[in-house]
């Protein structure tokens, strides 16, 4: 005789399915481990993750029963690297300056492509130990965002991504030389602005499709074309309206002056800069991001662009920009990060603007000062607590490097082991 199932049976099992099983704990065994908020390496401590974040931490922590366990005792942890100026979708053909940048990138690349390539950048970055990155436009009608969202679905491997769409910028953008007419070839990689209502249609527009944060040209190098006060106080005051944060594009210091007047947040490149222009930086807790390039990486440039320098000259040219880092940092200026790596020198994307942090070790800046511009410094830029720390609750973003990198900087060139928000992303060795 058949055994009947109970109807009742039937209707609990649709209404209450069984309970999903628990993700897995995982306890990373670290051999020394960086402190970034403090700027120094401790020694041994066992670091759990679940759910994509950090658990718990400390020297001599139980690991629990079934945990997943994997061995970096010989090697330094620390929280994966932040970049604060990237460009994922552009790379310069090295011959000439914007015009030939945006124009190969909209007519003979176009937004497909460029995000194809974007996306090998991004995995480049990730593998390299970034697991973050401030994308900062020149990526199309939003191709930037669009790589965002690939990346958080989890399309395509990448780091976290905080982009800024097109920035807004005056007549022209950065781009010479556009013949009358042809104005329209810049629009997806500059939002031109006209005026102050303009300006915060504009933030609007960047808000709307998706944009982490707005960048905009305080002065348009090698245009001459600026921004005007009234246009930058409108960006500002709409863009905060959002909780978004305005970073500027600003190279002379007349240029970082108005835009520290408009109260922007954070001051990109800063080649010349006065110590006034220095304190009232300090004062407003506006971020520098100074997108240096050490001497290896600038004699790759020079011999790409057919310059006829030698390495003694290289080194003099560094020198007023060595300088005004030194300054920056003795005012109390708070230094985050960031390449403007888009040359294609050689090195993958995310190995080459790694140099950039070599670049403030040949200003003078100490490896403490570094590493933590790349970590906490950056997660504060973006204004995210549980980034560029290793500490309890924090993002499970951990890299771990061959070496002690306080002790030897190269050591960050020596990443073996790569975890995402509790994802590993590189796996050590065998």
């Amino acid at each position: 005789m058949k055994r009947c199932i109970p109807l009742l049976a039937i209707l609990m099992a649709l209404v209450c399915p069984p309970s999903p099983a628990a993700e897995p704990v995982l306890a990373l065994k670290a051999g020394r481990v960086f402190d970034s908020r403090a700027g120094r390496v401790g020694g041994p401590q066992v670091i759990l993750v679940e759910k994509g974040r950090i658990s718990a931490m400390g020297p001599g922590l139980a690991i629990p029963d079934g945990a997943t366990v994997i061995d970096l005792s010989g090697y330094t942890v620390m929280p994966g690297l932040i970049e604060a100026h990237a460009h994922l979708l552009q790379e310069h053909p090295g011959d000439e300056h914007n015009t030939l940048t945006v124009t190969k990138a909209v007519v003979m690349e176009g937004d497909p492509l460029r995000a194809l390539r974007g996306a090998a950048r991004a995995r480049s970055y990730l593998e390299a130990g970034y697991t973050t990155v401030r994308d900062l436009g020149n990526a199309g009608r939003f191709a930037d965002v669009a790589l965002k969202r690939a990346i958080d679905e989890g399309s395509v491997p990448g780091p976290r991504l905080f982009v800024s769409g097109p920035g807004l910028a005056p007549e022209g953008g950065q781009v010479p030389n556009l013949a009358p007419g042809h104005a329209g070839l810049i629009d997806g990689d500059y939002r031109i602005v006209r005026g102050a209502e303009d300006a915060r249609i504009a933030v609007r527009e960047n808000v709307y499709h998706g944009a982490d944060l707005i960048k905009i040209y305080s002065n348009s190098s090698p245009n001459r074309t600026l921004l005007s006060l009234a246009e930058m106080k409108a960006i500002v005051e709409e863009a905060h309206l959002y909780k978004l944060k305005v970073t500027a594009h600003a190279t002379t210091d007349e240029a970082i002056e108005r835009a520290l007047e408009a109260g922007v947040d954070a001051i990109e490149h800063g080649y010349k800069l006065s110590d006034t222009t220095l304190r009232q930086m300090q004062r407003k807790g506006v971020f520098l991001v100074p997108t240096d390039m050490d001497v290896s990486l600038a004699e790759k440039q020079v011999r790409k662009l057919n310059m006829p320098l030698t390495r003694e000259q290289v080194v003099g040219l560094a020198k007023p920009y060595h300088e005004r880092l030194r300054r920056a940092r003795d005012t109390g200026v708070t230094i985050a990060a960031g390449s403007d790596m888009y040359m294609g020198l050689g090195p993958s994307r995310g190995e080459a603007a790694k140099r950039v942090l070599f670049a403030y070790a040949e200003a003078g800046l100490g490896t403490r000062e570094i590493l933590q511009a790349a970590t906490i410094n950056n997660a504060r830029l973006l204004d995210q607590e549980g980034l560029g720390v290793l500490a309890e609750g924090a993002h499970a973003d951990i890299i771990a490097v061959d070496g002690n990198p306080l002790d030897e900087l190269a050591a960050i060139e020596r990443v073996v082991f790569v975890m995402k928000g509790g994802v590993v992303a590189k796996a050590l060795p065998r």
